[in-house]
Order: C-alpha cells, then structure tokens, then sequence
C-alpha cells in the first residue's frame, strides 16, 4: 500500500492571465497556447475563459452569457429577462463541434439594459439590481445559470481540458486585451459546467487554483450582504467577496487584497503606526473575509487583472512582463510558451498583489 509521500497528486489547476496594457486587442490563440501548455494540472473536467473588450459593438449593454438545461428553463429565465431588460440583441453563442466535448448546455447571450422603472421600483442601484436579477436566476430557475453578466466582457466554460473547450467556443475569433484562463482539477465538488472557472459577478471574473477552507465562514459573512452562493464551489465566494469590498465598500483593489490574504498579527505590529491601524481596522471589520487555506487567483476586471496568493504561498504563481503586457501564470513555463522573450520574471510573496490596468489613454480610446 502506498503511503503518504509515496505518491503524487497533481498540486491541481493551472490558472493564467495577462493584460495588454496599451489597449492592443489580440484573438484567444495566445491564452489558449499559455493554459493548454499546463495540462498535467488538469484533469479534463473543467476549463474556462474570460475576455475583455469583446463586444465594443455593445459596450454600453450587459452581455448577459447564460447556459440552460433545458427549454423550460430557458423560457422562465427568458421571461425574466423581458420583464426587467430591454433587449438589444441576443442569440446562440457561437460554438464548435470538439470532439472530446461531451453534450453541452443550451448556451444562449443577451445584450440587455435594464428598464428604467424596474431600476426605480426596486431603489436600488444599477449594479445592485443587476447583482440580484443574477442572484435570483441561479437561486431560483432549476437549470438555468448566469456564466457572466458584465459590460464589454465575456466569460466562456465547461467540462473539458482548457484547449478544448476554448476551441470549442471559437475563441480564435475574439478579440481581447485582457485575457484569463483556467485548467480545472476538482478534489470537493463535481466537474459540471456550472462549476467550471470564472466565477464571475458584474465585470469580476475569478479562476483560482487550490482550496478555500474559509469557505463556511466567508459564505455566512457574504449571506448577510444579498449574495447567494449557488455553484457549489468555493471560488464563488471570492468573486462575491471582491464585490462587496471594492464595488460596495468602495476599498482600493490594493485594499481588498489585504483583507483576503491579511498580514499576520506579528506583522501589522511592526508596521508604522498609521499603517497599523489600517490594517488592524481591516481585520476587525472584515475578519470574516479572510480567505484561508492555500490558494492563487487571478482576478480580471473591466480595465484590469489583479494576480494574488494566499498569505504563505502554498500555491505557485508567477508573474512576467514584456513591454506593455503584464503576466501571470501557476508556472514560468506557461508564460515563456506565449512570450519567449519576456524581459522580466518574478515570483510574488504571499499576500502581495500583483495589478495591472490599461494606461489612461488606452481607457479613454476602447471606450470611445
């Protein structure tokens, strides 16, 4: 009989992610490339994507992508949307046939703003409307749920390796200039489709490699603000968690980091006065958000990725940079694989964040 430390099993998962700093958008070869290189973390139950600027044709609109199990649910989610939206656009989200994708989900995506007296009937803000309408379908419609549901972005998952399932939804055909990726090896919960990585939330996407064993006490913290934790995964929470403490509470990205990967109490003591009382005023309000046990994510944004560990680094994560285009990966490797020539590498500490957003001209050009 095999021991402990006689056998190896994959630390599981491959995330990857990079941003085009100057606003250059380029097609989903090079992610696919970087996460497909990885593929001893994963095991074929799951991978995903999310990309940002895909739609600059309806960067004004929601891009609701949603996957159905069935017609029925597609007609009670569809008339949830008529109620509460007007409807720009909608149609079958383009896939392929792969032959190592199995049956897949009705995948269907709606371009919607929200009507006007719905928005004032429920006094409520935009986003916290649109946060609940995504809370309510995947609580409330059995076989219906949200895969994202921000503006100028999209994300696209299933069950398969990474490779796979980014050919399976064309993603050579998109054009992006930020890009996120997963590889998925499930230890707790099942492989399905509505498990695969990002999570997402608004413009938040999450792909995340390793375990959140907070998850019970996140889950309850989250609870008493609205969110609804329904994907049977504990990356949910993190996405949720980032909304709440940089959309609502209106905390810098920087901020927000310290609380899921919060300094130790041996460390905020030796810091500068002020700074110790930030941080201590930090872990007293938002104890319940500290994200425990080992992990790294990668967290994509409207404008930005953010690339974090847990606070000791029990999971691999590095970061590249060549020009104007920021990366990160679990392993160099899947950074060289894309940029051979990258003229920076460094491997962030545990609790460090690592950010990169679009230059200001770049914003003001992709919104134009």
């Amino acid at each position: 009989m095999l021991r402990e430390g006689k056998y190896r099993i994959p630390s599981g998962c491959a995330i990857s992610g990079f941003i085009n700093k100057d606003g250059r958008r380029v097609d989903g070869s090079a992610i696919i490339q970087s996460i497909a290189l990885m593929q001893e973390r994963s095991n074929g139950l799951g991978g995903g994507f999310a990309a940002y600027g895909i739609y600059p044709e309806y960067q004004d609109y929601y891009a609701l992508h949603l996957l159905f199990e069935d017609k029925l649910s597609r007609n009670q989610v569809e008339e949830l949307i008529k109620d509460n939206f007007y409807i720009e656009a909608e149609d079958r989200i383009p896939t392929r046939h792969v032959r190592s994708i199995g049956k897949a989900p009705l995948l269907w995506r709606y371009f919607v703003t929200p009507r006007l007296s719905k928005i004032e009937e429920s006094q409520e803000s935009e986003a916290d409307f649109m946060t609940r309408l995504v809370m309510r379908i995947n609580d409330s419609v059995n076989g219906a749920y949200v895969v994202s549901s921000g503006k100028n972005m999209g994300a696209f998952k299933g069950v398969g390796y990474p490779e796979d399932i980014g050919e399976f939804f064309r993603l050579d055909e998109y054009q992006a200039y930020s890009w996120i990726a997963h590889g998925r090896f499930p230890t707790n919960t099942p492989g399905w489709w509505g498990g695969a990585h990002p999570f997402t939330l608004l413009d938040w996407s999450v792909v995340h490699n390793g375990e959140i064993s907070s998850y019970g006490a996140n889950r309850r913290f989250l609870e008493m603000y609205g969110y609804k934790m329904t994907l049977q995964t504990d990356t949910e929470v993190v996405a949720y968690a980032i909304d709440l403490l940089v959309r609502r509470h209106k905390l810098p990205l920087e901020l927000a980091a310290r609380v899921l990967a919060a300094p130790f109490w041996q460390a905020i003591d030796r810091l500068p006065a002020a700074e110790r009382d930030l941080y201590t005023r930090l872990r007293v309000v938002y104890g319940s958000l500290l994200m425990n046990g080992p992990f790294s994510i990668i967290v994509g944004f409207s404008g930005g990725i953010m690339a974090l560990n847990d606070r000791i680094k029990l999971r691999p994560l590095v970061a590249g940079s060549q020009g104007t285009t920021l990366y990160v990966a679990s392993e160099e490797a899947a950074i060289r694989e894309i940029c051979p020539d990258v003229e920076k590498v460094w491997y962030p500490q545990g609790g460090e964040p690592v950010i990169g957003r679009l230059e200001e001209g770049s914003q003001c050009r992709l919104s134009a």
